[in-house]
C-alpha cells in the first residue's frame, strides 16, 4: 500500500495535529466529511434524526479514539469504518424489534410503483424505497460504491472483505435494484440520459 506523505493541511497531517490535542484541526475534518458522510448514513437509516445521532457519534468516536488512527489508512477510510460500524449495530437493533413486534422473521414491504409520466423524473423516492428491500451488505456496498463513488479497494478495507467480494455483492445489488424498479423501465426508455450514471439502475 502506498502511503501518503504528511503535509499539514491534508488529512494524515491534520489527524497527526488532532492527536496533539489540536482540536481546529479535527475541526476542518468534520467540517470536510461531515456532508458525504451525513448522505451515507441517512441512505442506510433514512431518519433524519437518527442519522444526525450517529453522524455526531462518528465524529465523537473518531476524537476520542484518535490516537488508534493508523496513518497507513486513509482518514476517510478509518471515518466510514466507525460509521460503518455504528450503523451495523443499528440496523441490527431495528431487525430485532421488527422480529419481536410482529411475532415473525423480518418481512420487507413490498415497494409499490405507481405509473409514471415522462416529466416524472425523480427516481430517487423509488430507488431509496427499493433499497430499503435491500440486505445489509449489499445496501452498504451499492451505496458506498454507487453513490458515494468510493473505490473497490476502500470499500473492502471498510466492509473488510476482498475486493471480489464487494464486486459480487454490488453485481448482485445493481440486480436486485433493477428488478425491484423494473416497472418503471418502460416509462423511462431513452431519458436514461437525464438520470445520474451512479444511479441508472434501471438498465
Amino acid at each position: 500500500m502506498a502511503k501518503i506523505k504528511n503535509t499539514p493541511d491534508n488529512d494524515k497531517g491534520l489527524m497527526d495535529k488532532a492527536v496533539h490535542g489540536d482540536k481546529a484541526a479535527f475541526s476542518r475534518l468534520v467540517t470536510k466529511y461531515k456532508d458525504r458522510l451525513y448522505n451515507f448514513i441517512y441512505r442506510m437509516i433514512p431518519e433524519e434524526q437518527e442519522a444526525q445521532d450517529i453522524l455526531q457519534e462518528t465524529f465523537l468516536r473518531a476524537y476520542k479514539e484518535r490516537e488508534r488512527y493508523q496513518p497507513d489508512y486513509a482518514f476517510s477510510t478509518w471515518l466510514y469504518t466507525i460509521a460503518t460500524n455504528l450503523v451495523r449495530s443499528e440496523y441490527r437493533k431495528r431487525k430485532r424489534w421488527k422480529f419481536i413486534s410482529m411475532g415473525i422473521g423480518s418481512q420487507d414491504d413490498e415497494l409499490t410503483i405507481p405509473e409514471v409520466g415522462y416529466k416524472d423524473l425523480n427516481l430517487m423516492p423509488y430507488i431509496e424505497k427499493a433499497l430499503e428491500n435491500l440486505g445489509y451488505e449489499y445496501r452498504t456496498t451499492f451505496i458506498l460504491r454507487d453513490i458515494q463513488q468510493l473505490p473497490y479497494e476502500e470499500i473492502a478495507q471498510i466492509t473488510k472483505v476482498p475486493v471480489g467480494t464487494v464486486k459480487s455483492r454490488l453485481n448482485r445489488a445493481r440486480r436486485l435494484l433493477r428488478e425491484q424498479l423494473s416497472p418503471l423501465r418502460e416509462s423511462y426508455h431513452g431519458l436514461s440520459k437525464g438520470i445520474p450514471q451512479t444511479l441508472s439502475v434501471l438498465g
